[in-house]
């Protein structure tokens, strides 16, 4: 059953079982808006991009210049001497075989672009409200159907976690192991040529574990096919939103969980932090 819309979560030990409940933060109240997601994720994705551009003397290393009018040729440059099949080769221009092509990309080409603070700020909260509906969740290909509900919280003792194994075993107990099967069985090479730049696999985003103090479950849960870590004080919209779609799958530390009102204030209260 979806209780994304109840006043409190319920919080689950290391082994499944209800502990207890404790308040929903208001920031799941907040207005889910998929366009200033789209807009923002569209913005910000691009400021990680490196510079790139083509050698500003390739294509033009030849010795070449125009034969000018009368000898029935076009006036390309060509390339000079003789006695080899380049000689008389057209040369330089963006139309010829080995020439350069047209507008060659510069490096000062305007990379990244500035997003202002509160739309991002709006954005992050409205991907954290979608986070709690499970019709979006489902829909962005999360398998929560052995979910009691959303948002998922786990006790205080998941952040001491320091092995793989118990972190598997966590997730496994929550209900969670056709999602990771999901992201396990999507691997594949990828299409294009960045299989030989050291981006050779692809495959689905699997849960997003939010801790408050990583003494060890940073390192537990990384490893884990999917599985992506965050903090709960500097979560990033490219996490919460993979490609700009909304409803990530979200584990929350019952202490992170708890943080969300400073983190990002309520209805009555400001942000102690943002």
């Amino acid at each position: 059953s979806d209780l994304s819309a109840t006043a409190t979560v319920s919080v689950f030990g290391l082994t499944g079982e209800m502990v207890e409940t404790i308040p929903r933060a208001a920031v799941f109240n907040a207005p889910i808006r998929p366009d200033i997601v789209q807009f923002v994720h569209t913005n910000i994705a691009k400021n990680h991009r490196q510079a790139y551009a083509v050698s500003k003397d390739a294509g033009t290393q030849a010795c070449a210049t125009s034969w000018g009018p009368g000898r029935a040729v076009a006036r390309i440059p060509r390339v000079a001497g003789s006695g080899t099949s380049r000689a008389g080769q057209g040369a330089y221009g963006n139309m010829t075989r080995g020439g350069h092509m047209y507008n060659p990309t510069r490096t000062h080409r305007r990379w990244h672009r500035k997003v202002n603070v509160n739309v991002k700020r709006f954005a992050v909260v409205s991907a954290l409200a979608a986070s709690a509906v499970s019709a979006l969740v489902t829909a962005r290909g999360h398998k929560i159907g052995n979910l009691p509900h959303l948002p998922i919280v786990v006790d205080t003792p998941v952040e001491s976690i320091k092995k793989t194994k118990e972190a598997a075993s966590v997730i496994s107990a929550l209900g969670l192991d056709a999602e990771i099967k999901k992201v396990v069985d999507s691997r594949t090479i990828r299409a294009g040529l960045g299989k030989m730049r050291n981006r050779r696999y692809k495959q689905r985003k699997g849960p997003l574990v939010v801790y408050a103090a990583d003494n060890g479950i940073s390192k537990a849960f990384r490893n884990i096919a999917g599985v992506d870590v965050a903090d709960v004080t500097r979560m990033n919209l490219l996490d919460l939103a993979p490609g700009g779609h909304m409803g990530r799958l979200i584990i929350w530390t019952r202490p992170a969980f708890e943080a969300l009102d400073s983190v990002f204030g309520t209805f009555t209260q400001a942000s102690e932090q943002k």
